[in-house]
């Protein structure tokens, strides 16, 4: 499987598309291409999806991939700062759906945040950073049913499981 893998739905970004995202990043994954995998979970969340999609019932939005790819990349694998990438994402997000798609990288910088807290911002982009309960907002706004609860999910268990390592030490 490779990046050719996406030329068959051309401009289409349904369900089809997404289903390929996820299935190439877990592909990339299982060979050690974390970053490259975290950019395909990137591709899936901006798959322009209703939310009654058959593949959302079996692979719901990849919030809790991303925590996962994040928490579980080996530490002489190189993902640059996920921090910084979610963030320039969600700023500099263009059409088509660019408030949904800002709202999930947003999301998604949320989780980095959680799960890496340790990584530092770009202090060179003039951004003003949401806040959790901004980000919840614009997912409410621009997000499908349930997407919220999900996401909040993801990031508790991340902060749980973040405060359970501190704890231990």
């Amino acid at each position: 499987m490779d990046w050719s893998h996406f030329r068959v739905h051309g401009i289409r970004r349904g369900e089809a598309f997404y289903r390929t995202a996820l299935e190439y990043a877990h592909y990339l994954w299982l060979r050690g291409y974390a970053a490259r995998a975290i950019l395909c979970l990137d591709r899936a969340l901006g798959s322009n999806l209703a939310g009654d999609e058959n593949e959302l019932a079996a692979w719901p939005l990849p919030y809790r991939a991303m925590a996962w790819f994040l928490a579980h990349t080996p530490p002489d694998v190189f993902i640059g700062n996920p921090r910084v990438h979610f963030q320039h994402l969600a700023d500099r997000m263009n059409e088509p759906r660019r408030e949904q798609r800002a709202a999930r990288a947003w999301a998604c910088w949320v989780i980095a945040r959680a799960v890496l807290p340790h990584l530092p911002g770009d202090p060179k982009h003039d951004v003003v950073e949401p806040t959790e309960a901004e980000v919840a907002a614009k997912l409410e706004r621009h997000g499908i049913a349930g997407e919220v609860a999900l996401w909040r999910s993801v990031v508790n268990e991340a902060l749980d499981e973040c405060r359970g390592k501190h704890e231990s030490i």
